[in-house]
């Protein structure tokens, strides 16, 4: 598990079960960015499902904290019958009003740095084709198109892999 990363009052560390409820408000506000035609419903009831992939044993979501408030989140675990080594971004959101301050990329390196302790060697994740403003930011990451995964005719998401650096 990662140890807190404090970076002056911005700390990254293991995401709490009650914050459930934050990190979903966090997570809609986000969401709906990047959804021309309004958010849609979905029937999901987010805070339960942050709060059991905060419990998942075999995951993990970090949280990024500034002065109390979290303004980052990003869950991720072995995809379900994926390869050895890999792991799945499944969620990955800052907060909409904190955008371009530096919380994405040093979410992203914190997701790095507990992946290459982990052994993962590749990360994979889907972005909505409409969330332009997610996929430069992972293409400046490094992710590429998965080539093991090209997208269908009609799909809403594209999938990307990213290839986790060796430690130094």
């Amino acid at each position: 598990m990662i140890s807190d990363r404090v970076t002056g009052a911005r700390v990254i560390r293991t995401a709490l079960p009650a914050e459930a409820v934050r990190i979903a408000a966090l997570h809609r506000r986000a969401r709906s960015t990047y959804y021309p035609d309004g958010l849609p419903e979905d029937g999901i009831d987010w805070t339960a499902a942050w709060r059991g992939a905060v419990d998942r044993p075999d995951g993990q979501v970090l949280c990024v904290v500034e002065e109390g408030t979290i303004t980052g989140i990003a869950s991720f675990r072995p995809p379900e019958d994926g390869p050895a080594g890999t792991v799945k971004l499944y969620q990955f959101h800052v907060d909409p009003d904190r955008w371009r301050s530096g919380i994405g990329t040093a979410l992203h390196a914190a997701c790095v740095e507990q992946w290459r302790a982990d052994g993962r060697h590749s990360a994979v994740l889907d972005v909505h084709v409409d969330n332009r403003r997610a996929q430069a930011f992972y293409a400046r990451q490094g992710w590429v198109p998965d080539p093991g995964s090209p997208p269908a005719d009609g799909d809403h998401h594209l999938f990307l892999r990213f290839f986790v650096p060796a430690g130094e």
